[in-house]
Formats: C-alpha cells, sequence, structure tokens
C-alpha cells in the first residue's frame, strides 16, 4: 500500500546528514577557475587566506571531493534548529485547484528567519578553530547579517556588519536584532573606510549596494589582526554549507518514493538555489534524473535573464578576485526594492556554469507579482514569507498553474527560505498599494556592463 504522505516530512536522528555535497565533483565541466585580478592566473590558496579562513579557502578551490565531513562542532549547532520541516503544501494545493503535488523546504524556523545560519555556523566554527579573535561580512535584507551575528556569538567572536544603507532603513529591527546578538552594525556606504568614502564622494545619495558592503567588509578585514571576512552568498563554499537543505530535503522525499519533477528556488547570488538543487542536480549531471531547476530573481537586479557571462570583480571596489559568473557588472547600482537579499549583481560560477550548459533555466518577476503570490501564500499556508523566498512561491504557482490548465500531475518543490516578519514595510507599501516595480533599461544594464573588467578571459 502506498504510504499516505503526511504534511510534515520529517527525519529521524540517524537520517541526518553528516557530509556536505559538493555538486562540483560531479561536474564533468567545471566552472571556470577564480583569477588574480593582477595576474589573471588562477588564484592560490595563500591569494585567499589573507581574506577568508583558511578551511573555508580550501573548500573553495576544492572541485574534487564529493563529501565532506561536517565538523561535531557544527552539527551541534544545527541541532539547535535542523532539519528543517519539508512541508506539503496541501492547503495551497487545494486553492489552486491543480492536480500538482507541492512541497516546501522551510528554512525560516531559527532566530535569523533563513537558511543563512547554515553557512554563518561553518565560517564562525572555522574562524574560532584558527585562533580568529574578530570577523567582518555584509548584509542586504539582513538576513545574514542576523545568522553571522547569531553564529559569532555563540562561538565567541566579535562581528561587523556592514548593512546596505537602503536595507537597514527599511528593517530597523533587523539592525536592533543583530546589535541584540552583540554585533556592529554600519549602514554602507559610510565614512569608516576608503572604499566607502569614495562611493560616497562620486554619488552621496547613493541607496548602497551588496557590492559596496562587500568593498567596506574586506578592507576592515584586511587591515585588522587577527580578523577575516565571511560571505553569505556568492561563493563556492557557501554552496557547499547549504547542500544540507538539499540532502535532507532528498532523504525525507525518498523515504516516501517521491521525485520532484521541478525544483524552483529564489536567486540572488545563489547560496539557498544551489544547497536545494545540489543532491537533485547531481543526480541530473548523472543522467538519472529528468527534473527540471528553476532560479527566480527580481526583474529589477536580472543577472541571470539579462546579465553577461563574464569574469568580474565581487564588489563595487573592486578589490576582490575576478569569478567568471552571470553578472550585470559590479558597477551596476539595483533600485531599492524590497527583495534585499536578491540585488546583487552577479550569480554564483557553479550555478552559472549549470546555466551557461543548459541544465538550469531562470526566469523574473516584478515585486507587486510577487508579492501577490506571498499575499495568497500566507492566507492558505499559515507563514508570512520574505519577499526573497516569495519569487520562488510565484514561480511554483505558475507552475502548478500550468499543471491546472494542461491536467498534468506534477511535483513541485521550492525553497522557502526564510519568514517575512522583519519585511512588515513592504507589506505595508504593498497593502497600501504603493508599491512600485521597476525593470532596468538596456541603457542602465549597459552603464554596470561597462564597468566588466577589460580583460582577454572577457572578449568574445
Amino acid at each position: 500500500m502506498t504510504k499516505k504522505i503526511p504534511t510534515r516530512l520529517y527525519l529521524s536522528e540517524d537520517e541526518r546528514p553528516r557530509y556536505w555535497y559538493n555538486l562540483r565533483a560531479d561536474m564533468r565541466d567545471k566552472p571556470d577557475p577564480i583569477l588574480h585580478p593582477g595576474t589573471l592566473k588562477p588564484v592560490s590558496a595563500a591569494d585567499l587566506e589573507g581574506v577568508f579562513c583558511k578551511e573555508c579557502v580550501k573548500q573553495e578551490l576544492d572541485d574534487t571531493t564529493r563529501l565532506i565531513p561536517i565538523p561535531g562542532g557544527i552539527r551541534e549547532f544545527y541541532e539547535a534548529y535542523r532539519p528543517a520541516p519539508l512541508i506539503r503544501a496541501y492547503f495551497l494545493e487545494k486553492a489552486l485547484e491543480t492536480p500538482a503535488e507541492i512541497y516546501y523546504k522551510h528554512e525560516g524556523t531559527n532566530t535569523s528567519g533563513s537558511h543563512k545560519l547554515n553557512s554563518a555556523a561553518a565560517q564562525a566554527f572555522y574562524a574560532r578553530e584558527e585562533g580568529l579573535t574578530s570577523l567582518t561580512t555584509e548584509t542586504g535584507a539582513g538576513q545574514w547579517g542576523t545568522a553571522m551575528a547569531m553564529a559569532s556569538a555563540f562561538y565567541n567572536i566579535k562581528l561587523t556588519v556592514y548593512m546596505v544603507k537602503i536595507s537597514s532603513e527599511q528593517k530597523p529591527y533587523r539592525k536592533a536584532l543583530i546589535e541584540t546578538y552583540g554585533a556592529n552594525l554600519i549602514p554602507s556606504p559610510s565614512n569608516t573606510t576608503e572604499a566607502g568614502r569614495k562611493i560616497l564622494d562620486a554619488d552621496p545619495g547613493t541607496v548602497g549596494s551588496l557590492g559596496c558592503a562587500i568593498s567596506e567588509a574586506i578592507e576592515t578585514a584586511v587591515k585588522t589582526g587577527k580578523c577575516r571576512y565571511v560571505l553569505g552568498s556568492v561563493l563556492n563554499h557557501v554552496l557547499l554549507h547549504q547542500s544540507i537543505i538539499g540532502q535532507e530535503t532528498k532523504i525525507a522525499l525518498d523515504k516516501y518514493n517521491v521525485t520532484p519533477d521541478i525544483i524552483i528556488g529564489c536567486a540572488g547570488g545563489g547560496s539557498n538555489l544551489g544547497g536545494l538543487i545540489a543532491p537533485f542536480m547531481g543526480e541530473k549531471l548523472a543522467g538519472k534524473s529528468r527534473t527540471r531547476f528553476i532560479a527566480v530573481e527580481p526583474a529589477s537586479c536580472p543577472s541571470f535573464t539579462r546579465g553577461r557571462y563574464a569574469y568580474d570583480f565581487g564588489d563595487t571596489g573592486k578589490t576582490t578576485p575576478l569569478i567568471k559568473m552571470f553578472t550585470l557588472g559590479s558597477g551596476f547600482m539595483p533600485s531599492a526594492n524590497h527583495a534585499g537579499g536578491l540585488r546583487y549583481h552577479g550569480m554564483n560560477s557553479t550555478l552559472s556554469k549549470l546555466y551557461k550548459d543548459g541544465f538550469l533555466e531562470a526566469v523574473s518577476y516584478v515585486q507587486s507579482d510577487v508579492f501577490d503570490a506571498a499575499v495568497q501564500f500566507a492566507k492558505v499556508e499559515g507563514i508570512l514569507p520574505a519577499p526573497e523566498s516569495s519569487h520562488a512561491i510565484k514561480a511554483a504557482i505558475d507552475q502548478a498553474l500550468e499543471c491546472k490548465r494542461t491536467g498534468e500531475k506534477k511535483i513541485i518543490l521550492f525553497g522557502l527560505t526564510g519568514t517575512g516578519y522583519f519585511d512588515m514595510t513592504a507589506y505595508m507599501a504593498y497593502n497600501a498599494k504603493t508599491m512600485t516595480d521597476y525593470i532596468p533599461s538596456d541603457a542602465d544594464l549597459e552603464r554596470g556592463f561597462a564597468t566588466l573588467p577589460d580583460i582577454p578571459q572577457n572578449k568574445p
């Protein structure tokens, strides 16, 4: 007899992952190497260890080891909130009158409200093990800053967070929560760094960007003794840590013989999307699956759908190594929309390579349509989603409605990356019908593309 699938699919203690899964090990065509901006040669560990923790550098450069053990000191922290629930969206299915089965992995059950804590714990743990005393980072929507503040407090490390200026203004309670955990929060760009002052001199009224905040955080890290920079997305070691999302999801679905036809994740820098799809994509690369993978991004910052595949800097100040990715240019300044965590100019190199090679699809939506989907979801599923997560909800609803139109019974899985309880300014704007949509013009994008490095690797 077929098991009835419960609303919540849980894992036993014995089923919980003890390894992170490195998707790059199973890619025949690897992502292009990170380049040193001076020599244009692949970076070495020594090049990166002045900025990042040594163990993170080792993981960043490892594209051959499939399974990397999760240290006991990190698993201990994970037990406070993992495994995260995998939920069958029966109420949403009923409301949509769709034959589709819809599942979502809910990563917002911890205090930070998002999946970001999975990598924050790892990076803070490695910093402590290395003997570091402080860390710096950036944050857009504030989820990563909150997660990093929580992890730093747990592992007893000082933290400075550069938060994108417009987000710090829109989300004062995120600032309060980050400071409650003992971190120092600075709106970015600021006059506390050379990078910040340079950006403010060029554009005094700027609302900031993740690229700006990264520049400031890196500058502070390299100028401070026993300090390193940590980040919550884009780089491959972050996707590695987030693979616990996909592994938990796959183990739970396999128990009920459920195989997703479509997997959907919102995409800013790529951390949650990469983590959710990792083990499923591994099967597709091995020819064992026909699952479709859909990345969803805001129309206001469309790095996949309208960006260029090129080597680019990871920050506005052009201080980072060069990463081959889909990018809008490090000088691209996104609009002040409410999806703060999806305002990064580029996309993770592994996901970019998969998209380039046709293993991954991408769509974009304007924010008013995204909030329509968020409210529809909240009314039936009882969870107020973060604006970022709501992009995935919108795509899942669209796919479910397509099943209704065609009569096909497809299995849809999406990542609910976090809750929206610190995003009430956005919901207030939506409710008051003052929310506006912005789509950059071709001229806007060209200004960002003009900041791409003029190097041989970027020539057609």
